[in-house]
């Protein structure tokens, strides 16, 4: 099996697992007739979603032989570093939280596998393209979008998806701020060391291949 046909397979599974896992999840929301306004406001779900996009169209451009693009990388960069985030906020701050409705298998995939998978197949396939440091203000504009989104709606609705964006659950405003220049923080680490590994890995590889395709050319040569 080539790389090509692995990352193909690969993509399209895990892509398509998290899309059933949070279906499947928003079915048994649907059931228990809550918002689904509510449900589309955890930011497990909609980088879930994201990286679930991002994988399965970068499945469909290798199945079409189009070669991954600046923009694809740029992109799914900011999918990976959300959803290492993902995994490292739960592993750290909502183990003990109640999920409520929450399937176990549902929360096995989106909070544990899809992080471990999204980051793994970023050091198996690394960019094509060289990052630089300052785009991780792209990355960035996602989940500070989401951040003012919730703390605005949560002040109108009083409805906030996790307890440390909750003043009344996290100490006050003060609490908040803490917890999310905490994330931010995290935010950029994470994303800095993507960026170095993803441009040392990604540099590795272009001149495996340019010393491949040099062999393979001097070979030719030989036969003609």
């Amino acid at each position: 099996m080539t790389k090509r046909n692995l990352l193909i397979g690969t993509w399209l599974f895990f892509g398509l697992l998290a899309l059933v896992a949070v279906g499947t999840q928003l079915v048994v929301h649907i059931q228990h007739n809550f918002s689904l306004i509510n449900f589309f406001s955890y930011f497990t779900n909609l980088s879930n979603i994201f990286a679930a996009v991002v994988l399965i169209v970068g499945a469909v451009y290798l199945i079409q032989g189009r070669e991954l693009t600046v923009t694809y990388d740029l992109v799914r960069g900011a999918s990976v570093v959300a959803m290492a985030i993902v995994g490292i906020v739960f592993s750290i701050l909502l183990t003990d939280t109640d999920l409520g409705t929450v399937l176990p298998w549902v929360n096995g995939v989106v909070h544990y596998i899809m992080p471990i998978v999204v980051v793994g197949e970023w050091l198996y396939e690394p960019p094509k393209s060289q990052l630089h440091l300052r785009q991780l203000g792209y990355w960035l504009i996602y989940p500070l979008l989401y951040l003012i989104y919730t703390l605005i709606r949560g002040a109108i609705v009083g409805f906030y998806p996790y307890p440390f964006l909750n003043p009344a659950k996290a100490g006050g405003a003060g609490g908040v701020a803490l917890y999310c220049i905490a994330i931010f923080v995290a935010f950029l680490v994470v994303g800095w060391l993507l960026i170095l590994l993803g441009n040392r890995l990604g540099a590795s590889a272009r001149a495996s291949e340019r010393t491949s395709a040099a062999v393979r050319g001097g070979q030719s040569a030989q036969r003609d």
